[in-house]
């Protein structure tokens, strides 16, 4: 294949891609071979690793693993309680045995193979369907695949869509099912300057944290038991030894969420019109609400925390994202390119046979998808928490009288442990009284629209009315929280082994809510597969149209981010005239640290941290031109949620960093890329050493990494 120019730093690409961009990565300064970051068995790939929403390196060989403070911020929180309050102290296991079992439902996947399945999706008889039978159809094949991959044992496998449907791959991963915690330094490190300096630079914070993946006896994939040993993986990254300055070449490895740099022009108008702007008003509820009922109850604060932190980072991405757009040409240069494909396509005859029908379908049927969205945007804050629980165990009853082959992905026998483990989990995670006011005060919104909008069967469920205001909300909502069990651990488990009549026949509050809205739960499900079906053929049809036009072009295409392993690249480097016509320095130091402590809230830096600085006790991490520790640094790197942890490679695939952050003008980037402003923050390897040395004394961990 003819190699293609890369543009700029821009570019999420699938590791099989990098061979297309092999010049401008040996351009940019990578010194190893381009080829061997498209080997996801050997090394460097094979030592990164998915959390499941976020990314990780092994970094021995005895399966210790790194990543972000906040990706691990979940099982630290679950581990916390008032008496030993991780969260705040940090946590140092001094041995094997003392490391700490992750929150339920943690995993390490290690990809091991990938394999282009389109043609079996997308087979003649998917080709001839439509709506609702197209999406059933390709589901069912999903299913296949997975459960034909999956007969290895210890694997995961997940068929993915690329291209807006259009491609498909099988993604096969090892399961590493026993996780446990090593190392989180405390909250004044891990997450100093939190939500006031989160998406801000200059940035002083030590976002790592340490997992160590064990398995069975045997070497196969387990759950916890004392018996288990460390995984030992094939391959694992090691620390850089050259120093890190700016200009150096940079690269990340890792596994991003979601982006959206192919959507058409009226989904972008739409999201930053309407939905954006609507969710960042309720998030912003919620977290004064929760922040207000929580206020001198330090056990619902813990339960409560890791549900603030996603919240709180979610809400100032979307201001951020919000601002960045409004001040832009986007959508502007989105609707000229759309009409640039679309006059292409139209230009031959050919083009216009194979792609115009689809064209010329997608803008109406998603139109038509942004009318229901725009009708239930509400649903998603008004149900009680213990009413979603019950939802999800009633379809769990439904499925599981089916064979597995039939069930809904999320219900079959391979998600059975995953589903339980998530019962456990919130029995850490809730608080009735923050639940109750939510819920009541969303309802008070929802329940002012024009009735018709408005979903019957769920005020019926309920027994709510249009009109009714928050103080008669909780009263109506008081008696069916108090007549429900759910709360309780060893009743919500037993619900899984309870058949369909036995959730007929419960009396439990929200049991019989949920069993009057399962009904209408799949006629909603059902319009939506059906509308998907069809979207989903004739934005497949959009996108082959863009990446033909695009290798008309010379363009190399990469996809929009779908949590699938990719690379990106960039260099170290400051911004000149970022804010008012300051410049941004690349490095951060100690300095910054010490003159941002307040010794309270989010700017508490830790004691023996504050000597260190003080007496200047950098050890063998001063670079001499900061006259200090480096902490954090800029890098052009075209990254997104998901990448949060993700190890930060020199020229020589070594560690020299982790991700785990952007500028908050920057996370526009997730719609669209502008090389010249955009920057990732990252975590310097050399602050996250001298920390551990220095100030935690982690010597084990330094030894077993080959740093002492």
């Amino acid at each position: 294949m003819a190699q293609m120019p890369a543009q700029a730093a821009e570019g999420m690409w699938m590791p099989q891609q990098l061979p297309q961009i092999a010049s401008g990565l040996r351009a940019a300064g990578l010194k190893i071979e381009p080829s061997r970051l498209s080997q996801l068995t050997e090394f460097p790939m094979g030592a990164v690793v998915s959390l499941g929403g976020c990314t990780a390196s092994f970094v021995s060989p005895q399966g210790l693993i790194v990543t972000n403070h906040h990706c691990a911020y979940g099982s630290i929180q679950y581990n916390t309680s008032a008496q030993r309050d991780l969260l705040k102290d940090g946590f140092l296991a001094a041995s094997l045995s003392e490391e700490l079992p992750a929150e339920p439902g943690s995993r390490v996947y290690v990809t091991v193979a990938v394999t282009d399945v389109s043609a079996q999706v997308l087979d003649r008889k998917v080709q001839a369907l439509r709506g609702k039978a197209r999406f059933d159809a390709i589901e069912a094949i999903q299913k296949r695949l997975t459960a034909d991959c999956e007969a290895d044992a210890g694997h995961r496998c997940e068929v993915s869509s690329f291209y807006g449907g259009s491609q498909y791959q099988l993604i096969k991963q090892l399961e590493l099912r026993d996780i446990r915690l090593v190392h989180a330094p405390a909250l004044g490190v891990g997450l100093f300057g939190g939500d006031a300096d989160n998406w801000m630079w200059p940035r002083h914070t030590g976002d790592y944290s340490f997992y160590r993946a064990y398995v069975g006896p045997d070497g196969r994939p387990a759950d916890f038991s004392p018996d288990n040993k460390p995984f030992e993986p094939k391959h694992h990254l090691k620390l850089a030894r050259q120093p890190l300055k700016e200009g150096d070449f940079v690269m990340v490895a890792g596994y991003p969420g979601h982006t959206n740099r192919h959507r058409l022009p009226a989904e972008v108008d739409f999201t930053f019109s309407e939905w954006q702007s609507s969710h960042i008003r309720l998030m912003g509820e919620q977290l004064a609400l929760i922040k207000a009922a929580t206020a001198g109850r330090r056990e619902a604060e813990i339960a409560l925390a890791d549900r603030v932190a996603g919240i709180s980072n979610g809400h100032k991405n979307m201001q951020g994202q919000q601002a960045s757009f409004e001040r832009s040409d986007i959508l502007a240069r989105k609707s000229q390119g759309f009409a640039d494909l679309k006059r292409w396509v139209a230009a031959d005859a050919g083009r216009q046979a194979r792609y115009g029908a689809d064209l010329a379908q997608v803008e109406r049927l998603l139109a038509q998808r942004q009318e229901i969205v725009r009708a239930e945007l509400l649903l998603d804050y008004v149900a009680p928490q213990l009413l979603d629980t019950a939802r999800s165990l009633y379809q769990h009853a439904q499925q599981q009288a089916l064979p597995d082959a039939q069930r809904k992905p999320g219900f079959q026998a391979r998600d059975s442990l995953a589903f339980s483990q998530s019962l456990e989990t919130l029995q850490r995670r809730y608080d009735e009284p923050v639940d109750q006011g939510l819920s009541a005060h969303f309802f008070a919104q929802y329940l002012a629209l024009p009735a018709a909008q408005l979903n019957q069967p769920l005020l019926a469920a309920l027994g709510l009315q249009p009109g009714m205001i928050e103080a008669a909300i909780k009263a109506r909502l008081l008696p069916i929280y108090s007549g429900s069990q759910l709360q309780q651990q060893t009743e919500r488990m037993a619900w899984l082994t309870r058949d369909v009549a036995a959730f007929k026949a419960s009396d439990d509050s929200f049991i019989k809510a949920a069993v009057a809205l399962y009904a209408d739960d799949e006629t909603r499900e059902s319009r939506d597969k059906e509308l998907s079906g069809q979207i989903g053929q004739a934005y497949a049809g959009t996108m082959r149209a863009l990446i033909a036009y695009k290798a008309s072009q010379g363009e190399a295409v990469y996809p929009d981010a779908n949590s699938t392993l990719r690379v990106a690249y960039g260099h170290v480097q400051g911004r000149k005239g970022a804010v008012d016509g300051a410049d941004w320095q690349a490095f951060t130091t100690l300095r910054g640290i010490a003159a941002k402590h307040t010794g309270e809230g989010e700017f508490n830096a830790p004691a023996p941290q504050l000597a260190a600085i003080k007496a200047r006790q950098f050890d063998d991490y001063k670079v001499a031109s900061l006259d200090s520790v480096p902490v954090n640094f800029l890098a052009t790197l075209d990254t997104t949620g998901g990448n949060s942890g993700s190890p930060v490679l020199n020229d020589r695939a070594e560690l020299v960093g982790l991700l785990f952050d952007g500028t908050l003008d920057s996370v526009i980037d997730s719609w669209d890329f502008d090389a010249k402003r955009s920057r990732s923050i990252c975590l310097d390897a050399r602050y996250m050493l001298w920390q551990m040395k220095v100030v935690d004394k982690a010597e084990r961990l330094l030894r077993e990494m080959k740093v002492l």
